[in-house]
């Protein structure tokens, strides 16, 4: 599993013209690719891991300060682009392998006890964003 994970003090993602998720104060957007070796597992580390990282304001973790997470799937996470100008996705995992990680990785966080909203799995969607920091970071697991 791949994670880009943004500090943002907004952040919402739409799917045809409708706020599907959204942050309701400044917290972490996650963007997340699956790969085929990963399992429910990897999801519940990850999870975890990004729910107790140290990078919101004064060196908080969203376990300490109960800031929001807007997590939203992103198979191009793990384009290969080694070769020509055309990315190969073949380490992504599919759709029906993907899709219910996605779902456990959210629910995993939400066992931690983060709020946390999310995009719609395969829509095409629009994100937006304001960067805190600006504070990126690539997590794999």
């Amino acid at each position: 599993m791949r994670a880009v994970v943004q500090r943002a003090s907004r952040a919402s993602v739409t799917v045809a013209g409708e706020v599907v998720g959204q942050l309701g104060a400044p917290g972490l957007v996650v963007l997340l690719g699956v790969t085929h070796s990963d399992t429910a597992g990897t999801a519940a580390a990850l999870a975890g891991k990004i729910y107790h990282l140290r990078i919101l304001a004064r060196e908080k973790s969203c376990a300490d300060t109960g800031a929001p997470l807007l997590v939203i799937s992103q198979f191009t996470l793990y384009a290969d682009t080694a070769k020509g100008r055309r990315p190969s996705w073949s380490a992504a995992a599919p759709g029906p392998v993907a899709e219910p990680l996605v779902g456990a990785f959210a629910t995993a966080l939400r066992q931690l006890g983060a709020t946390v909203a999310t995009g719609v799995f395969g829509a095409s969607m629009q994100v937006e964003l304001v960067n805190d920091g600006p504070v990126t970071l690539v997590l794999e697991a």
